[in-house]
């Protein structure tokens, strides 16, 4: 139970109505996951077109495709910059404050998609090797998104909405990944207006219109005008109560931010606050906070773990599969320029009506039903859904039995449950389960057992599906389904969150008042009044 003598301001937010202000901070917050999420994922729509331009064979009968190695290094590099971008900048934010490394991030966002686009050379090896070095560092400042999105939105909300706020924030990435199919769509229908070409089996050469060499580079391009138009935003947003208080000491100033955004009068309560920090003084990583947390970062950790490998498995391999869903055309049956047009829009309608709507569920229901029965939810229906395709794979995708609706209609499930499910909660608990000053820290650490996850679905699982061969699609969604039933097992290491206030999440509240009545007893063994140092605390605070 939290204290009755918590911080007026920590009070404060998490009984605030929601205002205003709730609203923007979702915005500016989300708009950063809008910028990741199309970043990362509008790789899929080019990544086939990229085959045709730089590694064309004349002497087979095929289309240009991508090697293996060449295909896991391009869409999988950016997955590595985000990993060490998430425990670089997830450590700065709480060393330096949350807003000050948070404009850093959306920066090297925007140089870095801009670079991308501009990737140079005279070689395929060249222009693919500039490609990926750009992504890298791409995927380093979108890393710094995660925790910081997480932990500041979870800062700002009050506790009866806090979880629907920070799920709302990572829905953007639903949008992202819708816009990423959209905008590829577009420009390919535009660039075949004005450029058409026969398809591959007809006209081996000028199927490949020289002009796509523009499409793939503004589609990358692009990603840095979301990232561009939030960064004088982000960078008028105060830093948050919680840390200006709890983390700086600076009572006053928390008081006096939060209050100007609330819209109330604060009290400082310095020295108050004070036994507050001192109760909580053990380090990340001592055997204090493994007693305490040990647990709840191996919940977290391991449950975006297993969730990734199968999210981003299905993501980037989903432009092999379309071909068998009936969604796109055989490679050599189109041109260059439809081809792109043809992912791109299956990519968007199973994004429109399989992945978007999964997000918003969650921010819907996610205070009703909790996190936990939403995670157990979503991982069980995943893994029922992928073991049915894997089993039955030959028979769905079989266009004789009519029963590619079937497939399309179980493919889509896959990702409706993974976003109203763990995708969406693996993302919420690590905001709310861990103390203040390492808050930022452990949903870092969290997000990077997610990417590695999510490393594994790019090197790994994605290998099984680049040649389209039925036994191999199989094996990669058994494989999947698997994963799914470890994380449904691992949830059970995360607690409820909802309905409590962070500090009483944590046990931060618990030190401080176990030190509290130490001190009350020992008063009262002295002869002094057991409140009368927080009574002389509060009002030393407000003079």
């Amino acid at each position: 139970m939290a204290s009755n003598d918590n911080l007026a301001i920590l009070s404060a937010l998490d009984n605030a109505k929601t205002q205003w202000y709730h609203f923007t901070a979702i915005v500016i917050a989300g708009m950063g996951f809008f910028t990741d999420a199309y970043d990362l994922f509008c790789i899929s729509t080019i990544s086939k077109l990229l085959g045709r331009l730089y590694y064309y064979d004349p002497t087979t009968t095929q289309p240009g495709k991508l090697p293996h190695s060449v295909n896991n290094a391009v869409t999988g590099v950016a997955l590595v910059g985000t990993l060490t971008g998430q425990l670089f900048f997830g450590w700065l934010g709480d060393k330096l404050g949350r807003k000050k490394v948070y404009g850093i991030t959306l920066i090297l966002m925007v140089i870095c998609a801009i670079c991308s686009g501009l990737s140079f050379g005279s070689t395929s090896k060249s222009v693919i090797g500039t490609l990926c070095f750009f992504r890298f560092w791409l995927g380093f400042g979108i890393g710094g998104d995660y925790p910081l999105s997480a932990t500041i939105m979870s800062e700002y909300a009050n506790k009866k909405t806090r979880g629907a706020f920070i799920a709302a924030v990572f829905a953007m990435q639903g949008m992202g990944i819708i816009f990423a199919g959209l905008v590829s769509m577009i420009l390919s229908r535009i660039f075949l207006s004005k450029y058409p070409a026969d398809p591959f089996v007809t006209e081996h050469i000028l199927s490949t219109q020289p002009e796509a060499d523009f499409l793939w580079r503004i589609v990358l391009m692009l990603g840095a005008l979301p990232a561009s138009l939030t960064y004088y935003w982000r960078m008028k947003m105060p830093e948050t109560g919680r840390y200006t208080a709890l983390i700086e000491g600076n009572a006053k100033q928390a008081a006096a931010d939060m209050g100007r955004v609330l819209d109330i009068e604060l009290q400082a309560e310095q020295d108050k606050l004070s036994h507050y920090k001192g109760s909580n003084d053990y380090k990340l990583f001592s055997p204090e906070f493994f007693r305490r947390h040990g647990l709840h970062l191996l919940g977290t950790a391991s449950t975006w773990f297993l969730l990734d490998i199968a999210f981003y498995s299905q993501n980037l391999t989903q432009k092999d599969i379309f071909p068998a869903m009936g969604l796109t055309d055989e490679a050599k049956n189109v041109s260059a320029l439809r081809e792109v047009f043809q992912v791109s829009r299956a990519m968007f309608v199973v994004a429109l009506l399989g992945t978007f709507p999964g997000y918003w569920f969650t921010v819907f229901f996610i205070e009703k039903l909790g996190r936990f029965i939403i995670q157990l939810l979503g991982f069980l229906m995943m893994s029922v859904f992928m073991l049915i395709i894997g089993i039955k794979y030959d028979y769905l995708k079989d266009k004789s039995n009519h029963k590619v609706w079937l497939f399309a209609v179980l493919y889509g499930l896959t990702f409706f449950f993974a976003n109203f499910g763990p995708n969406s909660t693996t993302f919420v608990l690590p905001a709310e389960l861990f103390p203040t000053r390492v808050r930022s820290t452990c949903h870092a650490m969290s997000a990077a057992a997610g990417k590695a996850g999510a490393m594994v679905g790019a090197f790994g699982i994605q290998y099984y599906t680049l040649d389209g061969e039925s036994k191999q699609i199989k094996r990669a969604m058994m494989i999947l389904a698997f994963t799914n039933i470890l994380g449904f097992c691992f949830t059970f290491l995360v607690p409820e969150t909802k309905g409590r206030s962070l500090e009483e999440i944590s046990g931060e509240d618990e030190i401080m008042q176990a030190n509290k009545t130490q001190m009350a007893e020992g008063d009262r063994s002295s002869g002094i009044q057991p409140d009368s140092v927080y009574s002389r605390g509060v009002a030393l605070g407000t003079k």
